[in-house]
């Protein structure tokens, strides 16, 4: 239950979805040192230490029921929360308390779970990335012929279409998929290394064996579903590591921000607007404001998670030797925050782009405003196949279309460049002829073959592949 007496961070009221919420809760993690408590004695008996299968079984039967308040009571004394835990755990397992957590030291949960919390974490990402994929890629093929006016740095350039537009924000999130589908390829354990990253604990208790440590790590990492354990590290796997993953996620959040950003664009034009609720008011004051708060929303959770992607990077240069503690504090508010706020960027991201709010006939209107202008080119071409000068029709055009374009930003008036030139006795041109030229799908370029052909290659094949995680249901808390 909410407490209105305490600060509770937006992130879980407000944005985050429970699943997330879930993998970065004090219960998974907990949960998680005890599995990984277990797979440290299963390997340890395994590889010949005088672990009984009857103390196996009774850390397996506590592996769920946390004694929370053991624990807590624990931690007030002995202000550690690892050695809280192993008391806690060895007060429901009488048998086996002696060889919980041997040879150990706190990081074989601590890092090993921060690494299984944060493969969970992207595992999630990646189930939402696709689903956003899909929308879009089922938007832009709708759209991929709708002739549009098409923008650099904000004033007309030539024609696109809608479903063009859409592809490049689906490329940024295609670009993103791949990066979490290394990572989480890629992503190791630490493995149980010990106090330096030496093993020398663990050679103790193998007496000498070399090959028994190796084995440790790999059995260790076998039980956890990981592919191996870094080769070398401290006491701590590499802080580079939490750098990595969080500049993924501002590589995301750095998408999401594009897309939010070019809604809002759109939604000022008129032309392509975010959904918005029968019930829903825009503003307090202006009753008939339809702002698109939800793509402001996704620009500013994103500027969140690109600041807090700056964390990590600080973190891994002042570590010093095989480790210290400055990271702790960093980490525990840095990792689940860009995680919580990526997760909540992406719900609204898959909200939104999948039903999205299209107005053609408004796009239809901009673009007539201004493709006088982007025919000139054509008119010019035409006009010299049919016996005129190219450098006289140019200068000719050129100054209409200054004339024109004042009359239109001076006047308000309407743009009559193709009426100047069907006027002029001098241009072999009958207006009949100029009115040819100005059908939109002239101007798109390969915009349509574009689209397909980057869905076909790229999307549908991986859309395919992950077909299983295609059923995302998504929530907007508020």
């Amino acid at each position: 239950m909410m407490s209105h007496q305490s600060y509770e961070s937006p992130l879980s009221g407000r944005y985050a979805s429970e699943e997330m919420q879930s993998i970065f809760s004090s219960d998974f993690k907990f949960k998680t040192w005890r599995k990984l408590w277990i797979a440290l004695a299963e390997s340890e008996k395994e590889l010949g230490l005088p672990i009984t299968e009857e103390q196996i079984q009774e850390l397996k039967t506590h592996a769920e029921d946390i004694n929370y308040d053991v624990a807590m009571a624990r931690e007030k004394e002995v202000r550690h929360d690892v050695m809280s835990h192993v008391y806690a755990y060895g007060v429901q397992c009488e048998k086996a308390k002696g060889i919980i957590h041997l040879g150990a030291t706190s990081c074989y949960v601590g890092d090993n779970t921060d690494l299984i919390t944060m493969r969970e974490g992207l595992k999630l990402l990646r189930k939402k990335l696709l689903n956003c994929m899909k929308v879009l890629a089922d938007f832009a093929m709708e759209y991929r012929g709708l002739p549009m006016l098409g923008y650099t740095h904000f004033q007309a350039a030539q024609t696109v279409t809608l479903g063009k537009r859409a592809s490049l924000w689906l490329h940024d999130l295609y670009l993103d998929f791949l990066d979490v589908e290394e990572c989480i390829s890629s992503l190791k354990l630490l493995g149980s290394k010990g106090t330096t990253g030496t093993q020398a604990s663990f050679l103790e208790l193998f007496e000498g064996d070399h090959e028994k440590c190796r084995e440790l790590d790999r059995k260790i990492a076998r039980k956890m579903n990981f592919p191996g354990v870094y080769p070398v590290s401290g006491q701590t796997y590499s802080r580079k590591i939490d750098s990595k993953i969080l500049a993924i996620l501002s590589g995301i959040a750095q998408s999401a921000h594009k897309f939010s950003n070019d809604i809002r664009l759109l939604q000022h034009l008129k032309e392509v607007e975010e959904p918005f609720e029968k019930k829903q008011i825009g503003s307090s004051a202006m009753a008939y404001k339809r702002n698109p708060m939800r793509c402001e929303r996704i620009a500013g959770l994103a500027n969140f998670v690109m600041a807090e992607s700056q964390n990590p990077p600080m973190t891994a240069a002042t570590q010093w030797f095989e480790r210290t503690l400055d990271d702790s504090a960093n980490k525990r508010l840095s990792v689940p925050h860009a995680f919580l706020a990526t997760d909540g960027l992406l719900d609204l991201y898959y909200n939104v782009a999948s039903a999205l709010v299209v107005y053609p006939k408004m796009i239809e209107k901009h673009l007539r405003e201004e493709l006088p202008f982007m025919a000139t080119e054509n008119i010019l071409m035409d006009g010299v196949k049919r016996g005129g000068d190219r450098q006289e029709l140019h200068e000719k055009i050129r100054c209409y279309s200054m004339e024109a374009g004042l009359r239109v930003k001076r006047d308000g008036l309407d743009n009559d460049l193709l009426q100047r030139i069907a006027e002029d006795p001098e241009f072999p041109l009958e207006k009949s002829d100029l009115e040819e030229l100005l059908i939109p799908e002239k101007y798109i370029g390969r915009c349509k073959e574009q689209v397909e052909d980057f869905i076909a290659t790229d999307i549908a094949p991986l859309l395919e592949k992950n077909k299983e995680l295609l059923n995302l249901s998504v929530e907007i808390k508020l």
